[in-house]
């Protein structure tokens, strides 16, 4: 029964003299008791059912003004907030880049960044479905169509390295909260091993500005060992948009893992290792390769978020 014929039932019954309990109860908690209440309320003082606006609520997508306009619905899209100072920072350093390295040069930057991965896996509510008669059809919750979340997964840690030539051995780090010093025992040891390896003595290191990055040892470390790398004063607030493994390369590792065998965190590493043998090397090198392109669109678009 829609929403208007309760309402005229109501009127009808309260303008007879019926309570709002009795309301309530003859229309068998069709509508709360709160709500007829109000109702008989608004009867007793205009003598009719005047809603300001429809109740639950308000459509945003598939309205009458919208349909006549032939618009579709279109889903939001979730993305960093960024403040005008860091949209400054943003272009500074697409300019500062743009200056002092060749295309080429770009080429030879080992670009990092760490993830968390979870037993639970990913889930993507637009493209995840399931064939069904209904949502109401057994067969569509026994065919996978029920996602189950854990409160509190199990998680891990992962640190990966990325650049043209390919990507570095992947650095599981699972022994609690990640601190300089083991950032610079674990990782950067590691990062120094495979950029000499692929690019000899000429290449960049690139990290974010994570407090065990930014730590003044970290940074000392990396003057020491690195034949060069993007410093701190460089280092870019709340950009995965213009890091290879944000934008693109994290998704190809977790789209290849198979989640059916992840049910604790060791057969979640378990998978993350073998999973990471399977980043197809034509990704890696076009994710890479897109960096400068990007750098120049996000000064056209005055350092807002490159969707």
């Amino acid at each position: 029964m829609k929403s208007k014929d309760l309402q005229n039932i109501a009127l009808s019954k309260c303008q007879s003299g019926d309570t709002s309990t009795k309301n309530f109860r003859d229309l068998n908690g069709g509508i709360g008791l709160r709500t007829i209440k109000r109702w008989c309320q608004m009867i007793r003082q205009t003598d009719s059912i005047t809603l300001s606006s429809p109740p639950g609520c308000p459509r945003s997508a598939r309205t009458k003004e919208n349909i006549q306009k032939d618009y579709v619905p279109i889903k939001k899209v979730v993305e960093p907030s960024l403040s005008d100072d860091q949209k400054m920072k943003r272009k500074k350093f697409a300019n500062w880049i743009r200056t002092n390295f060749r295309i080429e040069e770009t080429m030879r930057i080992l670009f990092s960044d760490e993830k968390f991965f979870d037993i639970d896996g990913v889930y993507n509510s637009q493209n995840d479905r399931v064939w069904a008669v209904d949502r109401a059809d057994a067969d569509a919750d026994k065919n996978g169509g029920i996602k189950q979340k854990r409160k509190f997964p199990q998680k891990v840690m992962v640190w990966l390295g990325a650049c043209s030539k390919g990507v570095t051995p992947l650095v599981i780090l699972d022994e609690g909260t990640v601190d300089h010093v083991l950032y610079i025992e674990k990782v950067l040891p590691v990062a120094l091993k495979y950029g000499n390896q692929v690019f000899c003595s000429d290449w960049v290191f690139q990290q974010d500005g994570a407090k065990p990055h930014s730590h003044h040892l970290t940074q000392q470390w990396c003057r020491d060992n690195f034949p060069s790398f993007i410093d701190e004063d460089h280092c870019l607030p709340n950009s995965p948009d213009l890091n290879p493994l944000d934008y693109s390369i994290w998704d190809e590792l977790a789209n290849s893992i198979n989640w059916s065998k992840v049910q604790s965190k060791t057969t979640l590493i378990q998978q993350i290792k073998s999973s990471f043998k399977n980043i197809r090397e034509s990704v890696v090198f076009e994710s890479c390769a897109s960096f400068t392109n990007r750098l120049y669109r996000l000064c056209q678009i005055d350092g807002n978020y490159l969707r």
